[in-house]
């Protein structure tokens, strides 16, 4: 076990605990100040951030088939999740398997390092497999929502999570995969955050009224800058970002995570659900924890080896 990390990460994540420390203090001071108020909710989101903040800083602190381990299980639990709320044909019980035996191969393909594979497996022989075994089946009432809904949801929970991981595969001549990644999950959390506070203080205008209406135009905005300017500011500390793709990163990252928030609002919305589940008390389920990673990773996987490691490795 290497039970170290770069130190740029060490102090992130140092900076992290103490602001969870400064926000128990406060739900506690809230509580004995006005203890005729309500503070669960407070108090059961930030455990559940410790718990997260905790579980995650493991994950990348004992080594890396750890790591990789952590993200095959969170996109295990993502799926169980998914497929818990989607509708699903008793005929398909054995193409589910599939699907999640598909989890371990995707992650199997990051292990031994296989960026070719790890790219096609999923949307290409994934997406040409499982249509063939429900065919086999034998059952065609439902067929096009089943093999739709079970693509989207691999795509969804597995793909596009596996390109967190993948980052810890990135040469480290360039920058350290494990900066890269903690980069990339801070400023997701920090662009939540700011879009939830900001749109709670300051919101006056829904922007998806039909598909979550506590998100606003301030909301998002202030998500925006707030994003931006962190991306900036961690860049030189945590990644090879110079000024104009770190810009770049806190924008596209600001924009594509409201969009991966809301799509997921938009599911729930369609199934009249409030939350995916009940496993992070305060937040919801995994589908509402990892709802804007799911565009935010792949998009800056992408950008980041398109700028900075094509020619170096691929």
């Amino acid at each position: 076990m290497q039970l170290t990390l770069p130190l740029p990460v060490m102090w992130t994540l140092a900076g992290v605990y103490g602001l969870l420390l400064v926000a128990t203090a406060i739900i506690f001071g809230l509580a004995f100040c006005n203890p005729e108020k309500d503070h669960s909710e407070l108090k059961d989101r930030i455990q559940s951030w410790w718990l997260m903040v905790t579980v995650f800083s493991l994950a990348l602190l004992l080594n890396r088939a750890v790591s990789i381990l952590f993200f095959a299980f969170l996109s295990y639990l993502a799926l169980k999740e998914y497929l818990s709320l989607i509708p699903t044909r008793a005929a398909d019980r054995h193409v589910l398997l599939w699907a999640y035996l598909a989890i371990a191969l995707q992650y199997f393909w990051i292990y031994i390092g296989w960026y070719g594979m790890f790219l096609i497996f999923i949307p290409v022989y994934m997406f040409l497999f499982l249509p063939m075994r429900m065919v086999l089946i034998g059952e065609t009432d439902g067929f096009l929502n089943a093999v739709g809904t079970l693509h989207w949801g691999l795509m969804l929970t597995v793909f596009t999570l596996s390109h967190l991981c993948y980052l810890l595969n990135l040469p480290e001549e360039i920058a350290s995969g494990t900066s890269l990644l903690v980069y990339l999950v801070l400023l997701t959390e920090i662009n939540d955050i700011a879009q939830y506070i900001i749109g709670k203080l300051l919101g006056q205008h829904p922007i998806t009224p039909k598909v979550s209406p506590n998100k606003t135009v301030e909301g998002l905005l202030g998500g925006v800058l707030v994003t931006t300017g962190g991306a900036i500011a961690l860049a030189p500390w945590l990644t090879p970002f110079n000024l104009l793709h770190s810009a770049c990163l806190g924008l596209l990252l600001s924009l594509t995570g409201f969009i991966g928030d809301v799509t997921i609002s938009a599911l729930k919305r369609d199934l009249g659900i409030k939350d995916s589940g009940t496993l992070l008390p305060g937040h919801g389920g995994i589908l509402d924890r990892i709802d804007s990673l799911t565009y935010t990773a792949p998009l800056f996987f992408h950008f980041t080896v398109y700028f900075y490691y094509r020619g170096q490795w691929l």
